[in-house]
């Protein structure tokens, strides 16, 4: 199963009142009352450091779209962190950090609106690899073993969340190692038409991001 992660509460709205997320409604009268109809498609995403594989399903597990996206903005470097943080003061090191992360933001903000525009239908929901809750904010722990070598693709996963949540979309987290065998379990006997079919119709490229990413909407889902 994934793991929903909580966006932060909003306080705008009166209590009960309803978080207009894109692709959900609710039914009217005595027969919909209390009822939510999910509509929409998921975002499956694999990535990497500056740039990720997303894929993009319908509710019956269809790939409607699948491309590269970017994470960051060109000239930026990509794993500030794990490489050019280790000649930096600790108080260098975290301007650069901020810059590096402000830019991350930037670039893909602009990624997820681009894909979005382009679909048939509202996202609602984005999965994303998990990464450990309590990882350390501070620059100076970052930087140091044990988690020199994870902070930068953490980095990278919180930005995607955080622009998710801006945008409405729940965020599911998935561990990467068994994604596709929990898909496989949930589809039975479609799963190697689901998962590796998508080679033989769209065409190359169908590697093992694409399955992890299009997996990842159906353990959402």
């Amino acid at each position: 199963m994934s793991t929903i992660l909580p966006a932060s509460p909003d306080t705008s709205r009166r209590p009960g009142e309803l978080s207009p997320v894109p692709g959900r409604r609710f039914g009217r009268g005595p027969l919909g009352l209390g009822r939510e109809i999910v509509e929409g498609v998921r975002v499956g995403i694999a990535h990497h450091l500056g740039w990720a594989v997303a894929v993009t399903a319908s509710a019956g597990h269809e790939v409607v779209d699948r491309r590269r996206i970017e994470l960051i903005e060109p000239g930026m470097p990509a794993a500030p962190i794990e490489h050019e943080a280790k000649p930096l003061s600790d108080d260098a090191a975290a301007r650069m950090v901020a810059e590096v992360r402000a830019s991350a933001l930037r670039a893909t903000s602009a990624s997820l609106d681009e894909l979005a525009v382009s679909l048939p239908e509202p996202i609602v929901s984005v999965s994303l690899r998990a990464w450990p809750l309590g990882f350390p904010d501070d620059i100076v722990v970052q930087r140091r073993p044990p988690h020199a070598s994870r902070a930068d693709s953490v980095m990278y996963c919180q930005v995607l969340a955080e622009c998710a949540h801006v945008r409405g979309w729940a965020v599911h987290l998935f561990d990467a190692k068994d994604v596709e065998a929990q898909a496989a379990r949930i589809l039975g006997e479609r799963a190697g038409e689901v998962l590796h079919g998508p080679r033989a119709t769209l065409g190359p490229p169908w590697t093992r991001d694409h399955r992890i990413a299009l997996a990842s909407t159906i353990v959402a889902s």
